[in-house]
C-alpha cells in the first residue's frame, strides 16, 4: 500500500566479508544498491532512476537487505539480487505498490433526467471509472477496489 515500508530480504544472516551485494531495480537493472564490507562500501543510488527513490533507500549492513520507505505506486516492478563471493546466488522478487482507493461518490446526473407521466429516471455516476449497481429498493452502491482493499458506497 502507498506509503507503507517494504524490505527485500537477502534471505542470509550475515553477509561474508568477501561478498559483494548488488540490488538492481526494473527492466534496465539499474543499480540502486551495493555493499562490500572488506571495501566498506554501503551505498544507495537513490537518484536512478528518476530520482523516484530519493531518501527511500536503507540497506542493512549485517544482512545486505534492502528496505524502501514511505513506498509510492512507481516502486512497483522487479527487484534483482546479486551476491557474488565464495558462493554466489541471485534472486527476484516482484513487488506490487498499490495506492490508497478514494471513497466514491454517487453524483445524481439531474441533466440527464427525464420524466414521463407516471415516473421520473435519471442517470446516476459512480466519482470512479466505474458503474453505480442498482441493489434493491432504490438503494445503489458504488465499488472501488484493488487486490488488498475496497471502497463501497451506498
Amino acid at each position: 500500500m502507498e506509503g507503507d515500508s517494504v524490505t527485500l530480504n537477502t534471505d542470509v544472516t550475515e553477509v561474508r566479508k568477501d561478498d559483494d551485494v548488488l540490488w538492481k531495480f526494473g527492466a534496465e537493472k539499474s543499480l540502486i544498491a551495493k555493499m562490500n564490507k572488506k571495501k566498506q562500501i554501503f551505498s544507495t543510488y537513490d537518484d536512478v532512476p528518476d530520482g523516484r527513490f530519493r531518501d527511500r533507500l536503507k540497506l542493512d549492513d549485517q544482512t545486505g537487505s534492502l528496505s524502501i520507505t514511505n513506498t509510492t505506486t512507481e516502486h512497483t516492478g522487479v527487484y534483482q539480487l546479486d551476491i557474488s563471493g565464495a558462493k554466489k546466488s541471485s534472486k527476484t522478487l516482484n513487488v506490487s505498490v498499490y495506492a490508497r482507493l478514494p471513497v466514491p461518490v454517487i453524483i445524481n446526473n439531474s441533466s440527464h433526467c427525464s420524466s414521463s407521466s407516471s415516473s421520473l429516471n435519471c442517470s446516476l455516476v459512480c466519482s470512479s471509472v466505474l458503474n453505480v449497481e442498482y441493489q434493491d429498493k432504490n438503494t445503489y452502491s458504488c465499488v472501488l477496489n484493488n487486490p488488498i482493499s475496497n471502497q463501497t458506497t451506498h
